[in-house]
This record gives structure tokens, C-alpha cells and sequence, in this order.
């Protein structure tokens, strides 16, 4: 159909429902990420040779979403060369995960469970994923690397991104001795995981003030000192250890910010530091990477301000690396149609993980897509014709999981990718084993 409007109308209003020209639509095949790759060839003008191609979602946790992102992280690693999976999650936590893909003998479940933050890797579709990872490494004359972005210990705690800076320190500078109550501080509101986020911020409002400012200081004098004795610690462990335990520090320091700010009830200094230290993550992998394939949530990949709720608009880390890398960074998102989506209410952190989608809002771009083809597809924004690039040009908002929020698609996205269902994915058996015991007792309790 050459139209952007479909000829049935809307028996409510009487209205007519947008829709995309059939020659835009790339239909996929299959979500299987075995299967073959022939579908996928409209890539190769989207990513074109841009080194960060960025792959989100519009919720966590989603089988589908999993599976999109392994078929085409497939597709970039064989066809184009593609060498890291750079994925939100914990940086520090991540290099168990690197090495785990590059051959380590560490138990996958203590891989998922530790190795991976927020509750990302305990799903059976991660596991997947990894396993193909460690299974395309042994033979790969280049190997693939993993590798986290995002803040370590769930966004909340400082322990894992501390203590892998004073591991370092105790083997750099042996005879440097740190204040022990600067970990002590920094324990007394570390939490297990992401459904103690409440319990993480109640402990902290709980510490002396001048506590916390002690531990503000004391990371900011570490940091420092790594910084200050830069080429002494290179020459004794190398610079790849320096910079990772580096990186590990500053994004830990970033957390120390942002609970402050939450403290004080500023969330949105808390959206913009997390988002620029996570740009300044996948600029220290581009150091040591050629090509990068990015998995987020949409609403940080993408190259306009995030609108959520109660939040005035924010700079994404997408807006960073497109200022920073102009078209090195490529991105393409994803729309849900209907199915199950993470719960994003209060009963989330007791075990309610997912709740039921409501149809997409009308002069939605999920709206638009559903109504355009009913399997999973794709659609190149680059190379809209006339027409169609009016149709998406008329959209002003996109569905982040259970709210809508203002976007320009045209501005925020190089391609869209469709899917017409999703599904909570199922929990690894292994992942969940072997990790904290509130988490355990939330999926015990999932509904």
C-alpha cells in the first residue's frame, strides 16, 4: 500500500489510523537467534560504518527484547566485525562476565547472578547469549568482549567499584593505607540488590551528616591519588589494570553523588550524572574497541532529552555520544504491541516483576507501528520516502513500558524495530541460586 493512512476507520471516534507504506517494511523472519541472517541485510545501511551502533528496549526484561538483541549482535559481529557487547549493566561486575565469554572457569550461574547487575543476567535469554559469546570466542580469530556500562552494585551501592579500587591499591602501592571507616561507611547502606533500593536510600538518610561527608571526601582523595601517581602505578600492573580500577572508582564516586542528590530529593541530578558517566564508559571502551554493539533502555540510547514522569527533561547518554561522536553512533529502538512489560509500581520490589500492557496510546509511535504490519519488522528513518517521513514527522511520543513519554523519532532514532508481542522472559534456574536472598524470595514470590 502506497498510502500513510489505512482505510478502515475508528468506529469511536471516527478517525483514521496512520499507517507506514508497505515499502518500508522490513518484516523479520524470526526472532530465533540461530536462525538464519538473510532478513537482516537492511542493517548494513543503517549502521553503514558508524563504530557504536545502539540497540534499546522499552522495558527490561522482555524474552523478545533479549532475543532481538542477540540476533542482531549476530549479524554485526559476523557480517561486520563487530568486536563488544557493551550492555547496561555494572562496569565493575562486568569484567567477571568478560572473562567468563573469553574462555574463564567460573560457573555461568555465578556469572549471571554477580557478574551482571540489576537483575539483567538472571534470565534464561542472557544466559543464551553469553553462551553463544564463549562458544564464538573459541574458534573467533578476533574474540568478542563483554562489557558493563552502567554504574556498579546496582546503581546504589559503592561497595563493588570501591573495593576493586583498593584491591588495586593494596597491589599498586602495598604500603598505602586507607581509613578502614571509609569502607565501613559505605557498607553501612550497601544493599544486596535492586529490590533494596529503598532500604539503600532509608540507611543512608540515616548516617551523621558529617559521615557522609567524610566518605565524599575520602573518595575524592582516592581518586586523586590514583590519578596524581598515574605513571608509578601504570609501570607496576600494567595500564590495563590501572584504567579499570580508574573507571571502577570514578563511576563509584558517581554513585556516592547521586545518593546525595536523592537524599536532598533531586532525581534529576541524579538522571544526568548517571547518563554522562555512562557516555563517558562507552567512550573508555571505543578506546580499546573498534565497533560496538549498545544495549539500553530506550529512553537512555536515544538522541533526545528523557521525559519520565515527575522529571524535568534530562540529557541521555545518547544526546553525549551523538555531541561526542557525531555519526560514529547509530541507534535503533524498539516498539511493543501488546503482552507483558515490567512493573514499574511500588509492588515491583515484592515480587510483582510484570504487568499487562494497555494498548498503545493513540499518536504513538508503538501505535503507528502496530497498525503498519502485524509481524516483528523494521523501519530505516533514514530513508523514509516523502510520505511516510509526514507519518512518523506527525508522532510525538513513544510507550516506555507502562507511560508514554514526549520524542521526536525522526531526531531520537535511525531505525525502529517492531515487536508485535512480548513476554516476561523466564527466569534462570542457576542465576536465581545463586543470588542474594532477597532476590531469591522475590522470584519465589513473582507473580
Amino acid at each position: 500500500m502506497l498510502g500513510t493512512l489505512i482505510e478502515g476507520q475508528d468506529m469511536a471516534t471516527n478517525t483514521e489510523t496512520p499507517v507506514l507504506s508497505s515499502a518500508v517494511v522490513r518484516p523479520l523472519h524470526t526472532l530465533d537467534p540461530g536462525g538464519p541472517l538473510d532478513d537482516l541485510g537492511w542493517l548494513d545501511e543503517v549502521i553503514g560504518d558508524a563504530r557504536v551502533v545502539a540497540i534499546g528496549e522499552s522495558a527490561h526484561y522482555n524474552h523478545e527484547s533479549y532475543q532481538l538483541r542477540h540476533r542482531l549482535m549476530r549479524y554485526l559481529v559476523e557480517r561486520h566485525g563487530f568486536g563488544a557487547y557493551a550492555m547496561e549493566t555494572g562496569f565493575t561486575e562486568g569484567h567477571r562476565t568478560d572473562r567468563w565469554v573469553r574462555g574463564g572457569e567460573d560457573r555461568i550461574g555465578e556469572v549471571l547472578a554477580q557478574g551482571m547487575t540489576s537483575l539483567m543476567g538472571l534470565w534464561a535469554p542472557m544466559r543464551t547469549l553469553l553462551e553463544w559469546m564463549r562458544q564464538h570466542n573459541r574458534t573467533a580469530a578476533r574474540p568478542v568482549g563483554f562489557y558493563g556500562i552502567d554504574l556498579s552494585g546496582s546503581n546504589l551501592s559503592l561497595l563493588p567499584g570501591l573495593d576493586a579500587a583498593l584491591d588495586y591499591l593494596a597491589e599498586a602501592d602495598p604500603g598505602f593505607t586507607v581509613d578502614p571507616d571509609l569502607r565501613k561507611t559505605a557498607a553501612a547502606f550497601a544493599v544486596p540488590s535492586a529490590f533494596s533500593f529503598a532500604q539503600a536510600i532509608a540507611a543512608y538518610d540515616g548516617l551523621e551528616p558529617a559521615r557522609r561527608d567524610a566518605l565524599t571526601a575520602g573518595l575524592s582523595e582516592l581518586t586523586a591519588r590514583l590519578e596524581g601517581r598515574c605513571l608509578d602505578y601504570r609501570r607496576r600492573t600494567g595500564a590495563a589494570a590501572y584504567e579499570r580500577a580508574l573507571r571502577s572508582l570514578r563511576l563509584t564516586v558517581t554513585i556516592d553523588v547521586n545518593v546525595r542528590a536523592m537524599a536532598r530529593g533531586e532525581r534529576e541530578s541524579a538522571f544526568y550524572n548517571r547518563d554522562a558517566a555512562i557516555a563517558d564508559t562507552v567512550e573508555w571502551i571505543l578506546r580499546r574497541e573498534d565497533r560496538i554493539v549498545l544495549a539500553a533502555h530506550n529512553g537512555h540510547v536515544q538522541r533526545w532529552p528523557a521525559h519520565f514522569p515527575g522529571l524535568s527533561p534530562a540529557a541521555t547518554m545518547g544526546l553525549h555520544l551523538a555531541d561526542r561522536l557525531g555519526e560514529d553512533y547509530r541507534v535503533i529502538a524498539t516498539t511493543n504491541g501488546s503482552g507483558q512489560t515490567l512493573n514499574t509500581g511500588a509492588d515491583f520490589y515484592t515480587g510483582t516483576l510484570f504487568t499487562e500492557l494497555e494498548p498503545p496510546e493513540p499518536g504513538s509511535l508503538d501505535a503507528l507501528m502496530a497498525a503498519s504490519h502485524e509481524g516483528p519488522f523494521a523501519v530505516d528513518l533514514r530513508r523514509l520516502p516523502p510520505a511516510d517521513a509526514a507519518t512518523v514527522r506527525a508522532i510525538s511520543m513513544q510507550r516506555y513500558g507502562t507511560f508514554s513519554t514526549e520524542l521526536n523519532p525522526l531526531e531520537a532514532f535511525d531505525a525502529v524495530v517492531h515487536l508485535p508481542r512480548v513476554t516476561a522472559a523466564e527466569p534462570d534456574d542457576d542465576a536465581i541460586a545463586c543470588s542474594p536472598v532477597d532476590v531469591r524470595e522475590r522470584f519465589q514470590s513473582r507473580s
